[in-house]
């Protein structure tokens, strides 16, 4: 841009006349540059949609990881855009105009003048070329007043997905204190990444000019762990990022993901749904913002995989804790599988295990294929198992009806709890146990009791969530019982004799 002493002086006859042929030769047009950047964009072919036949599409492709990412970040027009076109010497020919949606100005003399997807300098060359035809030697400039808002794409692993309009913040024009919206912005505007993202291979795609475009990858992940800004570009009107699904899932790169302020936000509430060895399978929201409600967790808990498990009332004694499985789907339309041994957890401290949720998830628990007694006793004291669960124990005790009982307590365990045998009528040699299994069946079974023993299948199981002990009478309560039963009717029937006939 020549500034207002540069004017004067090469406004005099003979020297502004030298001076400009100079300048011309010396210094290549805005458009020569454009010409030759386009002239180095790749020009690799893709299949066509229709035909399958090879398509011709111009793209620039940076390497992944270079210290520099050598993106056109020249400003174009487009329509919105408030510029100021001065042609010097000809003072009625300057003004200020607002580029139209189709992208051409009207000037005086010329017409209409197409300026879409030019940067200031192009338009002043275009400008120029086109008042050659009728003034000499023209010196047209061209100046950015106010930009338009910047309008952009979001695609792949984000939250929500589609397209924003973003605004400059600061000044605008030619005030220097203009910033532009940057790709770290433009994620946090759709709520985030997922945590399914591929973040070191997040897509910037760039229009540049009419016809040709510019693809950089960037590694957000770099930018995590070194700082390195140059990952997070400022953002042009019709830029569109598209942040791919990773391919293999690292549950650490998962949580340092989460903590990234352009992941999507830990207080959003996301549904859950558990299946498998927990005391309430179903539907779960998990998230702070729920206040502790039923099915929420409190203010302040990460949304994590703990979390959820006790929300659906923690796991049964059954669950085999090394081989959970987490399906995550995912918006290619795939599902991500996450395998999960929360016992490395419980006895290494691998807090990676205990994984962030996302809204949609599945967690399933399968069944063991064997208990191991003294592993199901340490599980029961983990916040894995509930504080406590609940059986019922009735018939033949001395406090019948629903216990408390510790997770993983035994039979004999429950019977105490009620009180013991009625020693007076009761069966003590075995009880039934009666058991609503996950597939909606019912099993009952006659279980020898023998309070000597310790925990096993045979004599003391171990009991589960709304398990029912029946103790049954013994052979002489029930003789007592239909004995009974005979003579209270009969008494009954005398005292009406009694009445009528003042009979005994």
């Amino acid at each position: 841009m020549l500034n207002i002493g540069l004017l004067k002086f090469i406004t005099q006859p003979f020297l502004g006349v030298a001076l400009l042929t100079a300048f011309n030769i010396a210094v290549p047009s805005a458009s020569a540059v454009q010409e030759k950047l386009v002239a180095q964009t790749i020009q690799p072919t893709f299949p066509s949609a229709e035909s399958g036949s090879p398509s011709t599409q111009p793209i620039f492709s940076t390497q992944q990881g270079s210290s520099t990412i050598p993106i056109d970040t020249n400003y174009t027009l487009g329509g919105g855009d408030l510029i100021r076109v001065n042609v010097f010497e000809v003072p009625e020919y300057t003004g200020e105009y607002q580029v139209p949606p189709g992208g051409s100005i009207n000037l005086p003399l010329i017409g209409s003048v197409p300026v879409l997807g030019l940067t200031t300098e192009q338009a002043a060359d275009e400008i120029a070329n086109r008042y050659s035809r009728f003034l000499k030697r023209p010196l047209i400039s061209v100046n950015l007043l106010s930009p338009r808002p910047i309008n952009i794409l979001v695609a792949g692993e984000v939250t929500r997905p589609g397209s924003y309009t973003l605004n400059l913040q600061g000044g605008a024009g030619n005030n220097p204190g203009v910033q532009y919206p940057t790709v770290l912005s433009a994620l946090t505007t759709a709520q985030g990444v997922t945590l399914a993202a591929d973040v070191t291979k997040v897509q910037l795609r760039r229009r540049i000019g009419r016809s040709s475009e510019q693809v950089v990858n960037l590694n957000l992940k770099e930018l995590i762990q070194t700082g390195r800004i140059d990952q997070d570009i400022t953002l042009r009107d019709g830029d569109t990022i598209v942040v791919p699904t990773a391919t293999t899932f690292n549950i650490a790169e998962a949580r340092n993901l989460f903590a990234a302020n352009f992941a999507a936000s830990p207080n959003t509430p996301r549904t859950v749904a558990i299946i498998g060895e927990v005391n309430r399978p179903g539907s779960y929201l998990v998230g702070p913002t729920v206040g502790g409600a039923e099915g929420g967790a409190g203010a302040g808990n990460i949304p994590t995989l703990m979390r959820a498990l006790q929300i659906a009332g923690g796991i049964t004694s059954q669950a085999d804790i090394r081989n959970l499985k987490l399906r995550r789907p995912t918006r290619t339309g795939t599902e991500q599988n996450i395998d999960i041994d929360l016992w490395k957890l419980l006895q290494s401290g691998d807090i990676n295990q205990d994984i962030i949720v996302q809204d949609g998830d599945t967690i399933f628990i399968p069944t063991a294929t064997e208990i191991n007694t003294a592993e199901a006793t340490q599980l029961a004291a983990t916040t894995l198992s509930p504080a406590t669960i609940q059986v019922g124990v009735v018939g033949e005790v001395k406090s019948p009806g629903t216990v408390d009982i510790k997770p993983n307590s035994s039979l004999n365990q429950a019977l105490l709890a009620a009180g013991g045998f009625n020693d007076s009528r009761a069966k003590t040699t075995t009880v039934d146990l009666v058991r609503l299994n996950p597939n909606g069946s019912v099993t009952k079974r006659a279980v020898k009791v023998d309070f000597s023993e310790g925990i096993n299948e045979e004599t003391n199981p171990i009991l589960r969530n709304n398990d029912v002990v029946i103790v049954n009478r013994s052979g002489l309560a029930r003789t007592g019982d239909s004995v009974g039963a005979v003579i209270n009717p009969l008494g009954g029937l005398l005292g009406v004799f009694r009445a009528i006939f003042g009979f005994f």
